[in-house]
C-alpha cells in the first residue's frame, strides 16, 4: 500500500471539501493536519470519519489517541479494528494494552502471535518474552532469534542467555557478538566474561573496552582490574573510579586501595569513606586503618573498627579488642577478642571462576528472578578449586575428599553437581538460593576438616591479591 502524503498547511481547503464529500484518505490526512496543530479534538473527529469509511491508519490513530486519554474501552475497540485487517502494530499496541492494563495473558498473546507471523520485530520480542516466562524455552529462543534477525538488540542479548543457559556455546557467541556490535552494553560486557571463562583474556579485554564506551560500570570494574594487574596505577583508578561512581561498593574499596598505592590518602578517604557509609564492612575496616596509620585518628578509627566489627569482620574486632585493651577498656576489649566474628574466604579466585560465577548471578536474575549472590557461587567454584588441587587423576575425586574430610557423600556430590552445573551451564538446572546457602556451608566445613579455612587470617582484599600496598604498612582485610 502506498504511504499517504503527509498533509501540509495550504493543503486545508481542499482536503477539507474532500473529506466532507466522503473522501477517507483526505479525512485522514485532515485529521493528521489538525493532529500537528495540536487541535486534538478536531484530529479526532476527522479520523473518526476516516475510520468510519474504512481508513485502518485512521483506525489505528484512534486507538493510539484514546489509550493515551485513558479510554481504554474505546482503544480496544479502534485497535482491534485496524489488527483485524492485518495490521501488525495496531496488533503490538492491542497485546500490550490488554497485557498491562487488563491482565489477559491469553488475548495478549494471540495479537502477539499475529504480529510477530506477520513479521513485526515488536511483535516477535513481546512473544519470546511471553514464551519464556510461561517456560516455553524452544519457542522464546526461536522468537528472539527472529526478532534479533530483524535487527532487535535485546532480543539478541536474550537470545545468547538462553544459548548460554542451555549450554551452546556456539549460539552464545553469535548473539551476543550481533547484539554488542549494535552497540548493546550489557552483551559486550557478557561476552566479554564468556571470553575470560573461557581464558581468553585478549577478546575479554577487547569487549570490557566495547561496553565501557557505553560506561558500562561491570567493564570499567574489570579494565581496572587488568590495569593494576599491570601496574598501571593511574589507568586502574580513572576505571575504578568510574565503577565506583556508578554506586558499586566493591570498586570505591578497590579505587581507594590504588589511591593508596598511589598516596593520595585523601582520595583513599574519600573512597573508603563512601563505602563505609554504604554499609561495606570491608571498606569500613580499612577506613579506620586509614585514619590512624595516615591521619592519626584513633577515634574515628576505633568507630569504623566497631562498624565493621559489628557487621561480622573478623579482623576489624581483633584490631577493636586491641585498642580498647590499650585504653583500659579491657572488659569491652575481652568480649571482642574472645569471641570474634569467623574468618570468611579468605582466596582470591581464578578470574575464569569470577567470570561464571558472574554469567551464573546474571543469568539467575533475568526476568525477574532473583540473581545468585555473586561472592557466594565465587567461593564454591573457589574452594573445589582449592581442596582438588594436590590430585593429578580427578578421576575418583568424590571418594578422595569424603575419605579425607569424613564428610558424608552426598553432601560431596551435591557440592560437585553444583559446580559443575556452573561451569557447565546446560547440564542440569542452575541451583536456587537455598541449595546454594546448603552447598556453601558443605564448602566450609570441607575447607574447616581439610585445615583450608584460613582461620585467623582474615578477608585479603582484591588489592592485596595483587600487591597493593594497605595504609601504613598493614594488610588489608
Amino acid at each position: 500500500m502506498p504511504a499517504v502524503p503527509a498533509p501540509r498547511v495550504g493543503d486545508e481547503a481542499e482536503l477539507l471539501m474532500s473529506a466532507q464529500a466522503g473522501d477517507a484518505q483526505a479525512a485522514h490526512r485532515l485529521g493528521r493536519l489538525y493532529a500537528q496543530r495540536g487541535d486534538r479534538a478536531a484530529a479526532r473527529h476527522w479520523w473518526e470519519r476516516a475510520a468510519a469509511g474504512g481508513n485502518i491508519d485512521s483506525a489505528f490513530n484512534l486507538g493510539v489517541w484514546h489509550e493515551k486519554h485513558g479510554s481504554l474501552d474505546e482503544a480496544v475497540t479502534w485497535y482491534e479494528l485496524a489488527a483485524g485487517t492485518g495490521d501488525a502494530e495496531a496488533a503490538v499496541n492491542l497485546g500490550t494494552l490488554l497485557l498491562e492494563q487488563r491482565g489477559d495473558l491469553a488475548q495478549a498473546r494471540g495479537w502477539y502471535e499475529i504480529a510477530a507471523h506477520a513479521g513485526s520485530r515488536a511483535g516477535a520480542r513481546r512473544l519470546a518474552l511471553m514464551c519464556e516466562d510461561a517456560g516455553e524455552i524452544t519457542a522464546a529462543r526461536e522468537w528472539h532469534r527472529k526478532s534479533a534477525v530483524a535487527g532487535d538488540a535485546a532480543s539478541a542479548h536474550d537470545a545468547g542467555f538462553l544459548a548460554y543457559c542451555s549450554g551452546d556455546e556456539e549460539e552464545t557467541v553469535r548473539w551476543w557478538e550481533c547484539a554488542a556490535q549494535a552497540s548493546h552494553a550489557d552483551s559486550a560486557y557478557c561476552l566479554g566474561l564468556f571470553l575470560q571463562a573461557s581464558r581468553d583474556p585478549e577478546g575479554a579485554e577487547a569487549y570490557y573496552r566495547l561496553a565501557a564506551k557505553s560506561e558500562h560500570p561491570g567493564a570499567a570494574s574489570q579494565l581496572g582490574g587488568i590495569a593494576l594487574s599491570r601496574r598501571d596505577l593511574r589507568t586502574a583508578r580513572g576505571w575504578y573510579e568510574q565503577a565506583a561512581n556508578a554506586g558499586r561498593l566493591d570498586d570505591q574499596r578497590m579505587a581507594g586501595f590504588v589511591c593508596v598505592e598511589l598516596g593520595d590518602p585523601k582520595g583513599a578517604s574519600h573512597w573508603f569513606g563512601r563505602g563505609a557509609a554504604s554499609g561495606d564492612a570491608e571498606s569500613a575496616f580499612n577506613f579506620g586503618l586509614l585514619l590512624i596509620a595516615e591521619f592519626g585518628d584513633l577515634a574515628g578509627g576505633q568507630h569504623w573498627f566497631r562498624q565493621a566489627a559489628l557487621a561480622g569482620h573478623h579482623r576489624a574486632a581483633v584490631e577493636l579488642g586491641g585498642l580498647l585493651s590499650a585504653a583500659g577498656r579491657r572488659g569491652e576489649a575481652e568480649e571482642w577478642l574472645t569471641d570474634p566474628p569467623p574468618p570468611v574466604w579468605d582466596r582470591p579466585a581464578e578470574p575464569e571462576l569470577a567470570a561464571r560465577a558472574e554469567l551464573a548471578s546474571v543469568a539467575t536474575g533475568r526476568r525477574g528472578g532473583v540473581p545468585l549472590a555473586v561472592p557466594e557461587l565465587t567461593e564454591i567454584l573457589g574452594t573445589w578449586d582449592l581442596v582438588t588441587r594436590p590430585l593429578h587423576d580427578h578421576a575418583d575425586v568424590i571418594d578422595w575428599l569424603v575419605e579425607r574430610s569424613r564428610l558424608h557423600a552426598s553432601a560431596v556430590e551435591h557440592l560437585a553437581s553444583v559446580r559443575g552445573t556452573l561451569l557447565r551451564p546446560g547440564s542440569g538446572p542452575w541451583p536456587s538460593s537455598g541449595e546454594v546457602e546448603h552447598v556453601l556451608a558443605t564448602a566450609r566445613e570441607l575447607r574447616r576438616r581439610l585445615g583450608l579455612s584460613g582461620a585467623g587470617r582474615g578477608v585479603p582484599s582484591p588489592a592485596q591479591a595483587r600487591g597493593v600496598r594497605p595504609p601504613g604498612g598493614r594488610p588489608p582485610a
